[in-house]
């Protein structure tokens, strides 16, 4: 069991990571391993950490969204940065930008919103300068966003390992 418990936070701790880091499962990974150790437990004692990883999650997918339109109306980007920085994750995701000899898809997931939105916002308003700002906007209010789904990914592994750690200290 404790074998099982210490994978089970490694993957956690994944889980925290891709809160962070765009492209990596993250508090869905979180909420995954509460669920596995719940079915291998009979989820004794995981209501709090279940119902903590459940609202994480449903909050988060809503900070995501907040902080990237936050972001880009403090940057005064309009609709086609937006929607420019959401083509230019996807195409970075799945690798349609130019692969570089270091950093691969991670590096797409990373310069894709960016460029995307730069793109749309040229597009849009025909104005580099205007069309760099709304970027930069869109992409600080994106990593805003990401540090605060790390946080609420952090308490709940500790919310997750407070609850059940009385089980594996006691075996």
């Amino acid at each position: 069991m404790t074998i099982l418990y210490g994978l089970l936070i490694l993957v956690m701790l994944v889980g925290v990571v891709g809160a962070v880091v765009p492209g990596i499962p993250g508090v869905s990974l979180i909420l995954g391993a509460i669920v596995v150790w719940g079915v291998v437990q009979g989820f004794a004692g995981l209501a709090w950490p279940l119902g903590v990883a459940i609202v994480v999650l449903l909050v988060s997918i809503g900070v995501d969204f907040l902080a990237t339109y936050w972001g880009a109306k403090q940057a005064g980007a309009s609709k086609w940065g937006q929607i420019g920085a959401v083509v230019g994750l996807v195409l970075g995701f799945l690798g349609l930008l130019p692969a570089l000899p270091l950093g691969g898809p991670l590096l797409g997931i990373l310069l894709g919103p960016l460029l995307g939105a730069i793109i749309g916002e040229y597009l849009y308003q025909r104005d580099l300068n205007l069309a760099i700002k709304a970027a930069v906007g869109i992409l600080v209010g994106s990593l805003i966003g990401n540090l605060i789904q790390g946080v609420l990914a952090i308490a709940t592994v500790v919310v997750f390992v407070v609850s059940t750690w009385s089980q594996i200290a006691g075996a």
